[in-house]
């Protein structure tokens, strides 16, 4: 079975990959094990000198490589070439900040337990299979190989098939940054041969982005071979909106972040749950602003919204549409696939979606707002926590009570206070419940992948 690039705005196949036959990936992964037992004896100094220097082949190659992920997987071009500058400026806060994350941390008395010296030693773990989506092709990449090569780790990646292109990039980024060949490695291979993979001795841990089908696969196999992992799973994200909010600014916020990447991001809002006193008035702001975004060719620095990644996508989120509205949803604006060529949905906005409707439990993935209607914030809260889920959540009040109530009770890896959830080198990043395990980016992104050794000397 070939590994295809096709343009999600036409149809068109764009380019065609043989996967790697099982020599070829047993070879890959013997290059990674070799490499990593040279590499992990560098000097952050030169680790952080290959990372910058990787980092400057890609501000250099911005505009090509925003091009690939937008004819790859619809991602407007704009935010394209901003996911490439906010990979650059993460490759280089690790480059920075790598050797003071995981500095020795010593025992402040370690008479305690009887020592001259105790402390923790952080080192790296080995090789690492990256299992990665398509819907940020570059920066779901980066900000597991930016700290995971700055640790001394080495890395493998398999990259979602429909971004065959920008997975291969990612690679010779890495090998044009001065990495030693084996440092970073793309497999092009099909999802079957995860296992295999993940099951060599050679592989020491796994980190996935994905469905949560996809994770629960990826820690059934590394928990058999008792292998360390890292999951980023799915998210509905609640977006609350109290009376005492900026309603212009979370109107135009809720906007944008339930549209960004064409409404594919786990991150993304996608429950707004505002208060009665104001539900009306956001309901008709936020819905003439969704009904005059633009959609069509996402190459054109004017479009706002371009077509979902696949067909099946597109698809999916059509048919939890269509069951809302059959199960008695009221559909504000969109909610009906265009006529002509590509995967295109036009944003959407619902009420009156009830715990029947298969979208109240699941992820939609695409442009689509439901709206619930509350009259407390501790109904808020209820409805915001009525999921399975619990990536990321938004809370807008300017009320000090609300504001903590939000913060402790919302069940989410993250709660953002009057903004939107968004992703920082500065930040952990994850979820709770279904939503995965383990952080990314921060200290937290860094030490994941190391053992965290104690050290005592008598």
């Amino acid at each position: 079975m070939t590994v295809a690039s096709v343009n999600p705005a036409t149809g068109e196949t764009l380019k065609t990959f043989e996967p790697l036959g099982a020599d070829e990936v047993d070879g890959r992964i013997a290059v990674a094990h070799r490499t990593f037992l040279e590499y992990r004896r560098t000097s952050f100094a030169d680790r952080a000198r290959r990372m910058n220097a990787a980092a400057d082949v890609l501000d250099a190659r911005q505009d090509e490589i925003a091009r690939v992920m937008t004819a790859e997987m619809g991602k407007p071009i704009a935010a394209a070439r901003a996911e490439a500058a906010k990979c650059a400026t993460t490759m280089r806060f690790y480059a920075e900040h790598a050797e003071g994350f995981l500095a020795d941390d010593p025992l402040a008395d370690p008479s305690r337990v009887k020592a001259s010296a105790a402390m923790v030693r952080w080192q790296p773990l080995g090789v690492v299979l990256a299992v990665m989506p398509w819907n940020f092709p570059l920066w779901q990449v980066v900000r597991f190989a930016a700290p995971a090569l700055m640790a001394g780790n080495t890395g493998l990646l398999k990259h979602a098939s429909n971004v065959p292109q920008t997975a291969l990039f990612l690679e010779e980024l890495f090998l044009e940054g001065g990495f030693p060949r084996g440092c970073f490695q793309t497999l092009l291979i099909g999802s079957g041969q995860v296992e295999r993979v993940l099951r060599d001795d050679r592989v020491a841990a796994a980190t996935l982005t994905g469905s949560e089908a996809a994770g629960r696969s990826v820690a059934a196999i590394a928990g058999d071979e008792i292998k360390k992992t890292v999951l980023e799973l799915g998210g509905s994200d609640a977006f609350v909106v109290m009376p005492s909010a900026d309603l212009a600014a979370a109107v135009s916020t809720a906007v944008t972040a339930r549209v960004q990447n064409n409404g594919q991001s786990c991150i993304a809002a996608k429950r707004f749950i505002v208060h009665e006193a104001v539900f009306d008035a956001f309901a008709d702001a936020f819905t003439a602003r969704m009904r005059d975004l633009r959609v069509g060719d996402p190459a054109d620095e004017a479009t706002d919204v371009g077509p979902l990644a696949t067909e099946q996508g597109r698809t999916d989120v059509a048919e939890l549409v269509a069951d809302a509205v059959a199960q008695g949803a009221t559909v504000l604006c969109g909610g009906e696939v265009p006529d002509g060529p590509g995967w295109f949905y036009p944003p959407t906005v619902l009420t009156e979606v009830t715990p029947a409707m298969r979208m109240y439990a699941e992820e939609v993935f695409g442009p689509v707002a439901q709206l619930h209607r509350v009259a407390s914030a501790d109904e808020a809260v209820r409805v915001a926590n009525a999921t399975s889920f619990g990536l990321g959540s938004a809370a807008w009040t300017t009320d000090a009570a609300e504001r903590e109530l939000f913060v402790g009770e919302l069940e989410a890896g993250a709660v953002f206070v009057n903004g939107m959830v968004a992703s920082s080198p500065d930040l952990p990043f994850g979820g709770i419940k279904r939503s995965g395990y383990g952080r990314e980016l921060a200290a937290l992104g860094i030490r994941e992948f190391c053992n965290a050794k104690t050290v005592w000397v008598a």
